[in-house]
């Protein structure tokens, strides 16, 4: 959520926002709203404090006065109930709309519609050159009985799948890879709920527009995470922090639940697209400083770049076009890995600056030196998330015979296994 004043300062820079993130939200109409409400909170006020007067004013009146004080009185209550249902429905679409403002990208984000306005930025290795037929990622899971969407599908419905044998334990390995690195660089390691309340949601952004994609369990009034992003922010919703306790940086593994909704028909072949998937997730907590969070930034970034690397993976590191960045990112880049079934660099890792837009929104801030309240800044990105990790780890290591190599980083995991063979 952005500050209502930088809207009233900025209009013009947040309608060309939205029209660049392609989100639809009135500001004119918010704007209205919000003056609107700020005169209803003052006329309620004077009329409070003038009530306040007549009921101190009454015991002490005489007989004269009294019943002109008192219809002053039952006036003013009435007139007070009915300004404060009308601030209560100024107040509801104030906060509906405010919801709906998107952040305004960074100079350096690049104007665009879709992915293919990303902007490369760093390119890692060069994708393999096979003198055999390769096989696409489903194709080698079912050579190697490694992946059977077949009996997942079955019981579990479209998009669902099933990772067996060395399978899993591939996945487990990178996933742990992916962890311990993270511990190494300070992560705090955390293991929370992937059922969270609505509020959750909203605070860090995921809802109003993403609510469509989201798992809703009707009977509880509560929502199945789409990351775990989702419960390391709300952890320190609506809590003042030590500035000396920022940067907080967190670690997650979790499972991750997205409807997949508009996504019919496809990416149907494979584990690209799926319901269900597990991912690492790394976040922090800063102060709000521009320099600071570009740094942090970076780093976060940089962490898996590193994993990358370590699995020998071709990658690129594109900046993300202002369509590619979502409501409350002011800045988004995305690590594209070669799949060679896809014949393209296809989207592993998302990493985003929100600046103060999840804070706000989950009421995250920090005691300053000088004993101000500030807004914290928020960052995240994906270290790992599998089965689509999984895509280009098996693709670009396969073999003639249909065996697929296991990267080097990854056998201290898998008990020094070297290659994935059919049995």
């Amino acid at each position: 959520m952005l500050d209502i004043d930088f809207i009233r300062d900025n209009p013009d820079d947040v309608r060309e926002a939205a029209r660049l993130k392609g989100f639809e939200v009135d500001i004119d109409r918010l704007l209205e709203v919000d003056r609107k409400r700020r005169e209803l909170i003052q006329e309620t006020q004077q009329i409070r404090e003038r009530r306040n007067e007549v009921a101190d004013a009454i015991p002490e009146a005489s007989d004269d006065e009294r019943p002109d004080l008192i219809e002053e009185g039952r006036q003013l209550k009435e007139e007070l109930q009915e300004l404060e249902d009308d601030l209560d429905a100024y107040v509801e679409e104030y906060e509906t709309l405010m919801r709906r403002v998107p952040n305004v990208p960074l100079d350096a984000v690049p104007p665009g519609d879709g992915e293919d306005d990303n902007e490369e930025v760093e390119r890692y290795d060069e994708p393999p050159s096979f003198d055999f037929e390769p096989r696409d990622h489903e194709e080698l899971g079912e050579h190697l009985d490694i992946i059977d969407k077949e009996r997942a599908i079955k019981f579990a419905g479209s998009r669902s799948y099933l990772l067996k044998g060395e399978g899993s334990r591939l996945e487990m390995a990178v996933l742990r890879l992916a962890m311990d690195m993270l511990v190494e660089e300070g992560f705090e390691p955390i293991t929370g709920p992937v059922l969270v309340n609505e509020t959750a949601m909203e605070g860090t952004g995921w809802f109003p527009y993403g609510e469509e994609d989201a798992y809703y369990i009707e009977k509880d009034d509560k929502y199945l995470v789409g990351t775990s992003e989702v419960y390391l922010i709300s952890t320190r919703a609506d809590e003042i922090l030590d500035a000396d306790e920022l940067p907080i940086r967190m670690s997650a593994k979790s499972p991750c639940f997205r409807r997949e909704a508009g996504s019919a028909g496809r990416d149907v072949r494979g584990v690209y697209r799926v319901h269900q998937f597990s991912k690492v997730e790394q976040a922090i907590i800063c102060r709000n400083d521009p320099t600071q969070s570009r740094e942090f930034h970076r780093t976060i970034l940089g962490n898996a770049v590193d994993l990358m690397q370590k699995l020998n993976l071709p990658f690129r590191v594109a900046t993300a076009c202002t369509g590619e960045t979502g409501l409350g990112q002011v800045l988004k880049h995305e690590i594209e890995t070669w799949m060679p079934s896809r014949d393209d660099y296809c989207e592993t890792h998302s990493c985003s600056s929100l600046y103060g837009f999840q804070a706000r929104r989950s009421n995250i801030r920090y005691r300053d030196e000088d004993g101000n309240i500030q807004t914290c800044y928020t960052l995240n990105n994906t270290m790992a998330a599998s089965p689509r990790i999984l895509i280009p780890i098996l693709e670009n290591n396969q073999n003639e015979d249909g065996s697929v190599t296991v990267p080097e980083a990854l056998r201290p995991y898998m008990n020094g296994l070297e290659r994935i063979t059919p049995e």
